[in-house]
């Protein structure tokens, strides 16, 4: 069957570099999920490539890049800039080409990632401060060597590999309806545009494609309505694996023709997501990764149908991973922090601490002061941290404390 070409690599291509990342890139997990199903209103699939090999999709448009490489091309060796999971997947692909790489990072990468990278054979130049510092330092290295850099997502071979993840949605769940991408510069979500429109016009029917953004680093919202690539300005955010200042070109012009809908998230929706699925699916996810169900759980995704999510990384640093746990009760009000002043003198903590277990709350830690500002000299200060069950359960517990006449304040401070 002749299908009408979309923007983007034809499905022939597509179908080619299946066979082609096949060789090193497993068919993750295609998992249910009850919960996000009940939140939807409709079926809702996880895509799991946070368990594919390095722990990201990354690895499919690295291996169907660097297997594009010539001869000649490949003794001259690669060279790539990467936080993270770009790294390990041009780093593993590499190797199992037989092809020196060289991976320029940011000093302050975190420590897993380096490992991972390092260990799968690549040598690793640490320099700059900034993504972009290591970016700079890597094209220089690139053009003075004659080595071949390898862009994490502007690039015709990346977004083929990265498409494959598409046609492999298609044959797990061949009547989904929506298929929910994170979206950074582009490279992941206008391969799987791309490859699912063209497939399912193969199927006689449509899919939906809905991106997600950080909200702190949303470049395609202003992109799409300019009508062209522009530039953002970057604010701190955890999902730092799509913190990009600046759409791809080629990803833009692909993703402005076949991606139906981009939505945002503000942290607070991911780091509640990563808690959900943590608890609910047993998944470890990076926050870039969870964006796409931090939108369902927000309420960004409207009449969908059966819906597939993708799970895009799982590359978490352990020490990030339990601040962002605590971020996430936090902002689901499972987390309580409370300032209560007290009378300074006998029984108070333990009358404090018996009012809370009479409450059936938790405490996990417990701060007392003489010296905080505001207070008496009659006074000391004492700063509970509460587990909760939710947000009537926390008004319970603070009209606890004030009904026996203690002094509360609330602290979102966590």
């Amino acid at each position: 069957m002749t299908v009408k070409h979309v923007a983007g690599p034809t499905l022939a291509e597509f179908e080619a570099a299946r066979a082609t990342v096949a060789m090193v890139a497993q068919a993750t997990p295609m998992e249910t999920s009850r919960y996000l199903t009940g939140v939807l209103g409709s079926e809702v699939f996880l895509k799991c490539e946070n368990l594919q090999r390095t722990g990201s999709y990354k690895l499919r448009g690295a291996y169907n890049r660097l297997s594009q490489l010539t001869a000649e091309e490949r003794a001259k060796g690669v060279i790539a800039a990467s936080a993270g999971n770009h790294a390990q997947g041009v780093a593993l692909a590499a190797r199992e080409l037989g092809i020196k790489a060289t991976i320029f990072m940011p000093q302050g990468v975190a420590l897993p990632k380096l490992e991972a990278t390092r260990e799968y054979g690549a040598e690793v130049v640490l320099t700059g401060h900034i993504f972009n510092e290591s970016l700079k330092a890597a094209k220089e290295f690139a053009t003075e060597t004659g080595g071949i850099f390898i862009a994490p997502f502007d690039h015709e071979h990346v977004i083929t590999g990265q498409g494959t993840l598409g046609l492999e949605i298609l044959d797990e769940v061949p009547d989904v309806d929506t298929i929910i991408v994170p979206i950074g510069g582009g490279g992941l979500i206008s391969g799987v545009a791309s490859a699912v429109k063209q497939k399912a016009v193969t199927l006689g029917r449509t899919v939906r494609i809905i991106g997600v953004q950080a909200e702190n680093a949303a470049a395609y919202p202003p992109s799409l309505a300019a009508g062209e690539p522009v530039n953002v300005e970057v604010h701190p955010t955890i999902c730092d694996g799509i913190a990009v200042a600046r759409p791809g070109t080629l990803n833009f012009d692909i993703i402005k023709d076949t991606v139906d809908e981009v939505v945002t998230v503000s942290d607070d929706d991911t780091a509640r997501a990563l808690v959900m699925l943590l608890e609910r699916a047993k998944l470890v996810v990076e926050p870039a990764g969870a964006v796409g169900v931090a939108a369902i759980m927000a309420k960004k995704i409207k009449n969908a149908g059966k819906t597939v999510a993708i799970l895009s990384g799982g590359n978490i640093d352990p020490l990030l991973l339990q601040r962002i746990v605590g971020h996430g009760l936090a902002a689901s009000e499972r987390y309580l922090k409370l300032r209560v002043m007290l009378p300074d003198r006998p029984g108070q903590l333990a009358r404090t601490a018996e009012i809370v277990s009479e409450q059936n709350a938790n405490v996990v830690e417990v701060l007392h002061t003489r010296h905080g500002r505001g207070l008496q000299i009659s006074e000391v200060e004492l700063e509970l941290h509460i587990e909760t069950r939710g947000k009537e359960h926390r008004k319970q517990v603070v009209k606890a404390l004030r009904d026996e006449g203690f002094k509360v304040r609330i602290s979102d401070d966590i």
